[in-house]
């Protein structure tokens, strides 16, 4: 969080913010399964101005072998932000955002993987953020989950998340760029759908108890409409699949 820019207003007087949506209004969000043929699986997801691909390759035969889990498959998530993802060209290569976000990543779609059936392998996934716009990786997470289903991996559950925060001393949903730039606080969250367990909830910036509470509601209710979007996408990748099918 860039902290409060006294010149920039965030939340007009009639409860409107920057971009024109209300305090508990997403922005819109496209996915598609089924983007990349060279991958076991793949998803592309548009979520206000963040463009991010997501492939998954395994199980697969772990190299070097002395990192072989003989009980489960190991799962790998590499987050990246392509250099010319932001309006400031980033320095190509991991740096320690990307290397933390890759670990928290990794940790949360281990939760709903039947690792335990693939053993002595590794499960792969790469997460490309190709336009930046705030909750990258709520997105790239977002992703990763209809791309693991895409490669007909065995999942408890999809992952899907949402984020909210603070902006003008509002709880607010779905922050865009400028307030999260010019916001209070980030609120990220992740869900399996299901149970509503949460497997990653992260804040930066200030909240009072009272505020997180709301600010966790609001987004454990929008993930579970992001989670219809991922089983559409999915839906539509298969039909498309068999209509294939059918035509040859």
């Amino acid at each position: 969080m860039g902290g409060i820019n006294k010149d920039i207003k965030l939340i007009d007087e009639n409860g409107k913010r920057i971009d024109g949506r209300s305090f508990n209004e997403l922005r819109p969000i496209k996915i598609e399964a089924g983007v990349l043929e060279r991958a076991d699986g793949s998803a592309y997801i548009e979520w206000g101005n963040n463009k991010i691909i997501a492939a998954v390759y395994g199980p697969r035969e772990v190299y070097p072998k002395h990192m072989q889990d003989p009980s489960r498959a190991v799962l790998r998530a590499r987050y990246n932000m392509a250099a010319f993802s932001v309006d400031e060209r980033k320095k190509p290569g991991p740096d320690r955002r990307s290397i933390e976000l890759s670990l928290v990543i990794s940790n949360a779609l281990s939760s709903v993987v039947l690792l335990e059936q693939f053993p002595r392998t590794a499960i792969d996934v790469f997460i490309e953020v190709l336009q930046a716009d705030a909750g990258t990786r709520i997105a790239g997470l977002t992703a990763a989950s209809v791309a693991l289903a895409d490669a007909g991996i065995p999942m408890k559950d999809l992952i899907v998340g949402c984020a909210a925060g603070k902006v003008d001393n509002t709880v607010v949903l779905d922050l865009n760029k400028e307030e999260d730039n010019y916001g209070q606080a980030d609120l990220p969250v992740a869900i399996i759908p299901r149970t509503k367990e949460i497997v990653l909830f992260q804040m930066d910036g200030d909240m009072t108890f009272d505020e997180v509470e709301m600010g966790l509601n609001m987004a454990i209710d929008a993930a579970l409409k992001v989670y219809e979007l991922q089983k559409d996408a999915l839906r539509r990748k298969y039909i498309n699949l068999a209509q294939e099918d059918e035509q040859q």
